[in-house]
């Protein structure tokens, strides 16, 4: 009988020992035995291991650099700043680095001589009011003991400063932070100085750095950044602008207000408020009101609350009133955005953000404002802010019906 076709397969696959050997993945299967690791599983590992230590890294590069970033980043909008009269310089023969050089130093000219004046007129001031202290006191001391009945003197009251727990303590703080006092001078120092050398080199070499910039960008996109270019140096210098001219007219009203009630140095004092008010963010108006409230309570307490309230009302009006117009038609934002653009500026980076948050936000605005397409608006009544025929119905029912 002949075999079948069943007993000739297990007759082929019969080893010489007689037994079968055991069954596998045919030759050529890649496939991953039971138990061990894939390949590509060490390697992945690894990558995102080098991932997670490149962010953190980067992370802390970023965080060490911010500083320097934001003094480069200052810079660069003093650099756009004093481009337009660099560039006038520059088209009549003038090398632009000592156009450049000229304007830094005019700067700094009337810079030194405003905080000279200022330095020696709140000198002299400080010593006429210690001088005329013990009479203060003494008209304070008089005034509580008419008032109140008591009987204070102004030999106890000194003995008592002197001797107190609270003088001593502060001595010994104003003592150990000598240093720290020092070391955050010479930081400002080191900062203002890194502020200059970046803006004296960016608009010095502003060509170059265009140049350098449009070298590696295609024709199209070349013509799209020195369009942004031009917009931000036109929106940097008529925030500029705006501020000066706000500086202006606060300096101009307090010096009225200043030489209408006899405190010495008004026209300085008016100067003083303007600069410090427009160009200090935030704290800028307390700081330029305390200077004129200082020296007018040595001239008579109730002249420090006049320019009190006069510092407040003024600051209302120019929050309310003068800011919006003429940021609105300096910089062409809108005023609603040019307040959520200070604040967002001062929360991302503090004062600095709340000083080039405008002009930043104009830029941006007026670039992407070219790729927005608009069209034409209906002629609607709800558009022009008026009221339909419909809702002039319902407003009147609602009328009737509380008129009842």
């Amino acid at each position: 009988m002949a075999p079948t076709d069943e007993t000739a397969q297990v007759a082929q696959q019969a080893s010489p020992f007689g037994t079968t050997p055991p069954s596998g993945p045919p030759a050529g299967d890649t496939a991953v035995p039971s138990g061990r690791m894939p390949r590509w599983l060490p390697r992945a590992m690894v990558l995102a291991l080098a991932l997670v230590a490149v962010f953190q890294l980067g992370s802390w590069a970023f965080h060490q650099l911010t500083s320097l970033l934001i003094n480069i980043l200052i810079a660069f909008f003093l650099a756009l700043a004093i481009e337009p009269a660099v560039s006038w310089m520059a088209s009549r023969g003038m090398r632009r680095g000592l156009a450049t050089f000229l304007v830094f130093f005019g700067a700094m000219i009337a810079i030194a001589g405003f905080i000279t004046l200022l330095g020696s007129m709140l000198a002299g001031q400080i010593i006429k009011m210690i001088e005329g202290f013990p009479d203060y006191l003494d008209s304070v001391i008089s005034w509580i003991n008419t008032h109140f009945h008591t009987d204070l003197r102004r030999v106890d009251i000194q003995d008592s400063l002197v001797h107190s727990d609270w003088l001593r303590k502060y001595v010994q703080n104003s003592a150990t932070g000598v240093l720290d006092v020092s070391a955050q001078v010479l930081g400002g120092l080191f900062k203002l100085l890194t502020v200059a050398l970046f803006s004296f080199y960016f608009a010095a070499d502003g060509p170059r750095l265009r140049r350098a910039l449009c070298s590696v960008l295609p024709p199209a996109r070349q013509a799209e950044v020195l369009r942004a270019w031009e917009i931000a140096v036109d929106k940097t210098g008529g925030y500029l602008y705006s501020r000066g001219l706000m500086a202006l007219i606060s300096g101009i009203a307090h010096y009225i207000l200043l030489e209408s009630l006899g405190v010495p140095y008004a026209p300085v004092l008016g100067v003083w408020v303007g600069l410090v008010s427009q160009f200090i963010p935030t704290i800028g108006t307390y700081l330029a009101g305390a200077l004129p409230m200082l020296i007018a309570f040595t001239i008579d307490p109730w002249y420090a609350l006049w320019v009190l309230i006069f510092v407040v009302i003024y600051q209302q009006f120019e929050n309310y009133v003068l800011q919006p117009k003429l940021t609105a038609r300096t910089v062409d934002i809108h005023p609603a955005v040019a307040f959520g653009s200070v604040i967002a500026g001062t929360a991302l980076l503090g004062a600095v953000g709340a000083l080039i948050a405008i002009p930043a936000v104009a830029t941006l605005q007026a670039f992407l404002g070219a790729y927005v397409k608009r069209y034409a608006v209906t002629d609607d009544p709800r558009v022009h802010g008026h009221r339909t025929r419909g809702q002039g119905r319902l407003f009147a029912r609602v009328r009737r019906l509380f008129s009842r």
